[in-house]
């Protein structure tokens, strides 16, 4: 592992604004990724969610601007609105704290189209986005592909899917043939690898598949509860512990709505993030949450990939996730950079069993509990209080 940035040969500029952000050392997928780009070489990068590989293809993106030009030099695309806005302030924020006059917008689509056009006449350096708006703007001719020099697909696993490959695959046949092609992602299943070779030039394969153990700063408990009551020890729970920001995952996003109209029938601040809300709600819905007027966050797995807020103290499982590396994803989102974070499951008698499977894979201790007059206490404790009656 490198010491430090400035071994990448990435502009001292850049270097300065990593260090204001308290990041000194690249991790390994940066360590291994960012010299290929520099040299303009194809890239496919694989590495857990959270091991920075934004910053991978952001920053070597960065250093190739030509700032003397004000024309489309890289697009980067994603498979949820949420993922493009995060990255869009991603590079506002680097571009700020770097110094470098580089220029970005969001392209997404239920939006406006007309705002995103007199935004594009600005000539931006760097367009993020979903590859059905900006095919479409393509089209229109107010986007030119002509210029771009990289193109990033950020989570290539889910736009190379059934649902995104066409559209994705036809915004890059816009591009030059000597477009620079980087594909990141969390898996790389077959699928995808056989569609990435159908496009890749000729590709550097980087995978980074050290085991990922969740932060020792998380605290893990469980509450058992009939499948019938959970949302009723949910909103006790939330009285109990006070949150200052928590996200509350369930599997199945078709709930999500339901589940913010019942917490919120009991007088508790929340929103969703789900694939069927309007995105003006969606976008109110996380900027919100992130601002602090909300305190609550329902949210699927699908909808809450790639999320990444700051200050999240607690995470809620209405549901636990059957794969164990969902749940290494969920409580990832708390507990970060040397804070604590507290994980709670509620879990039924049949679900017990992923508790202890969870334990087994991360070496972790998840405790049982349960509430007695308004606290926190260990089982035996209640079991005892029962007895003296």
């Amino acid at each position: 592992m490198l010491t430090s940035f400035n071994q990448l040969e990435l502009d001292e500029a850049l270097v300065v604004a990593l260090q204001q952000e308290g990041i000194i050392k690249p991790t390994a997928i940066q360590e291994q990724t960012i010299p290929f780009i520099l040299k303009n070489k194809d890239v496919v990068g694989q590495s857990e969610t959270g091991t920075g590989k934004t910053l991978a293809y952001l920053l070597p993106i960065f250093q190739k601007i030509d700032l003397q030009k004000r024309e489309t030099q890289a697009m980067i695309l994603t498979p949820t609105h949420e993922l493009a806005i995060q990255i869009q302030r991603e590079i506002e924020n680097l571009a700020k704290e770097s110094g470098l006059a580089v220029t970005s917008t969001a392209i997404i689509g239920n939006v406006n189209i007309t705002r995103q056009i007199e935004k594009l006449k600005e000539k931006q350096h760097i367009i993020v986005g979903s590859s059905g708006r900006i095919l479409e703007l393509i089209q229109k001719k107010k986007i030119s592909a002509q210029t771009i020099k990289t193109m990033v697909l950020d989570e290539a696993d889910r736009l190379l899917d059934e649902n995104n490959s066409q559209s994705v695959k036809a915004v890059i046949k816009t591009t030059l043939s000597r477009t620079q092609l980087l594909m990141f992602s969390a898996t790389l299943p077959p699928a995808t690898l056989q569609h990435a070779a159908e496009l890749l030039k000729n590709p550097e394969v980087i995978r980074i598949t050290d085991k990922l153990m969740i932060a020792p700063t998380i605290t893990h408990l469980y509450f058992m509860a009939e499948q019938r009551d959970k949302i009723e020890v949910l909103r006790k729970l939330i009285r109990m512990v006070i949150p200052t920001r928590a996200l509350i995952f369930i599997n199945r996003s078709e709930e999500i709505e339901k589940m913010v109209g019942r917490l919120k029938f009991h007088g508790l601040e929340a929103e969703g993030i789900y694939g069927g809300a309007n995105k003006t709600e969606r976008r109110k819905a996380m900027d919100d949450f992130r601002s602090g007027k909300i305190s609550l966050l329902v949210a699927s797995d699908l909808a809450a990939r790639g999320l990444d807020i700051k200050g999240i103290t607690h995470i809620f499982n209405l549901d636990l996730p059957e794969d164990p590396q969902l749940y290494l994803h969920r409580v990832g989102r708390t507990g970060r950079a040397g804070e604590t974070g507290i994980a709670i499951s509620i879990v039924s008698a049949k679900e017990v069993f992923y508790i202890k499977r969870l334990e087994s894979t991360f070496e972790i201790i998840i405790s049982p509990k349960e509430m007695l007059q308004g606290k926190i206490v260990e089982p035996k404790a209640k079991a005892a209080l029962i007895r003296k009656r």
